[in-house]
């Protein structure tokens, strides 16, 4: 990544109050292309409500957002409601009122590993499958930052780490920048460039180490001995695929 690239959103010092509630005060980020910034915090810490800002679908009290004219935005929504009496294939459902570019959706299809799921009824996904499906759906106008919120939602552990390792190979493949909500910083670590921990302002930023170590972060989430956050490597003789199946490998892997 070019440390010196013009960043793909920049926000700076947002504030915002909603129902004389301080949501947000002086948040200030930004993401360049190719790299994974991810956002943590208690809930209410105000993280959906940058995101938010930043997709233009909330207006901030102070402060700007600026983008990379002509960006492309992929954004992955933390939860998907649909009638069980609506029947909705994946195939449908990625294609419903989508833009895909150009030989997109094939290639998006074998990279996310669900040419299988195309016939299913969406609501009959697991948790990791239906995660994946959202995750295509984003991809399929080739954004140039991809906007994750709670991508794990509703994942088991297992599952969760596949699926943070395939954001990663995604942020390689397409080369796009990456902003992601994520409350599990122990499985983000190996997958994020920098961190903003959030609860309401900016309470420390950084490499994911530096911030696991920061007192205010700390304070928050306890530390790593007794939080649910703890921070350890070890080596084994197996992964696990996006169902919880086990896939022998002979590498090192970070789990939380």
């Amino acid at each position: 990544m070019n440390s010196v690239e013009m960043p793909l959103v920049e926000a700076r010092e947002i504030s915002i109050q909603l129902q004389g509630r301080q949501l947000l005060e002086n948040v200030s980020l930004n993401v360049r292309p190719g790299e994974i910034v991810t956002l943590i915090g208690p809930n209410g810490a105000g993280k959906t409500t940058l995101v938010r800002i930043i997709l233009g679908l909330l207006k901030a009290d102070e402060g700007e957002v600026s983008l990379k004219p002509g960006l492309r935005i992929g954004y992955m929504p933390q939860q998907l409601a649909l009638s069980e009496n609506m029947p909705l294939t994946v195939k449908r459902f990625l294609c419903l009122g989508a833009v895909i570019q150009d030989n997109a959706f094939d290639e998006i299809i074998a990279e996310l590993a669900i040419s299988q799921l195309l016939q299913h009824p969406m609501q009959r996904l697991s948790g990791g499958e239906r995660q994946r499906v959202l995750l295509a759906r984003a991809l399929m106008r080739r954004p140039d930052l991809l906007v994750l919120d709670e991508p794990v939602q509703g994942v088991d552990v297992t599952g969760q780490a596949a699926l943070y390792a395939l954001i990663t190979q995604i942020r390689e493949r397409f080369g796009c920048g990456v902003l992601m909500i994520s409350h599990d910083l122990h499985l983000v670590m190996a997958t994020t460039d920098q961190v903003l921990c959030l609860n309401q302002h900016v309470c420390c930023s950084g490499h994911p180490e530096s911030v696991s170590q920061h007192p205010a972060y700390l304070e928050l989430f306890g530390s790593p001995a007794s939080s649910k956050l703890a921070v350890y490597t070890h080596h084994h003789d197996h992964t696990h695929d996006i169902h919880g199946d086990i896939k022998p490998v002979g590498e090192e892997h970070s789990h939380g």
